[in-house]
């Protein structure tokens, strides 16, 4: 077994730097003792709500989703809402500020229940898995780039769609996942 010891920087260059994303090659000697050249994904993190849109006890509780169009993904996906931190805010800040924006919802409260790796094979992003409840709804507030449309689904039919194939994006099915499993009595 390898130990538990951190890779050792030899050198890094910077080979792009772009709106969102950096990416740098780096080689390092990894804790096997071997030097290898790594291309990595540098991101400035994010956060992501699960909005419990009815009380977190009821039998099954509704949740405020978005079906956003993703060029990456060639269409829509299925998302709880979600964005990038900006410049000095918190993570529940960019998750309450997200909610707000994508869906025009409001929480009085917020959770943290976990934070993760998105793809820690090529990028350091790491997302924030936020709880929110007590929810008020008003009006979008949607940047150009953004294609998103607003629906309140009980739990139980998203975790049907979680299984069904109908929901493909990560950070969703890891929260709502872990809503169902650690927080709520479904």
């Amino acid at each position: 077994m390898t130990e538990d010891r951190p890779a050792t920087l030899i050198a890094s260059r910077q080979v792009y730097a772009g709106r969102l994303l950096k990416v740098d090659v780096e080689t390092v000697r990894n804790p096997a003792g071997d030097t290898v050249e790594l291309e990595l994904i540098r991101h400035p993190g994010a956060a992501a709500v699960v909005p419990i849109v009815s009380e977190l006890d009821s039998p099954d509780p509704h949740v405020l989703l978005i079906r956003q169009y993703r060029h990456a993904a060639d269409g829509f996906l299925w998302e709880i809402p979600a964005g990038v931190l900006e410049p000095g805010e918190t993570p529940e800040e960019c998750a309450r500020r997200e909610l707000r924006e994508e869906t025009g919802a409001t929480a009085q409260e917020m959770k943290l229940l976990t934070s993760v790796y998105t793809t820690p094979g090529f990028t350091d992003e790491r997302i924030h898995l936020f709880l929110a409840s007590g929810i008020s709804v008003a009006e979008q507030d949607l940047e150009s780039d953004e294609l998103i449309e607003v629906a309140t689904l009980p739990i139980s039919r998203i975790l049907e769609m979680i299984r069904d194939g109908e929901i493909t994006d990560c950070k969703t099915m890891v929260a709502v996942l872990y809503v169902a499993g650690f927080s709520l009595k479904v």
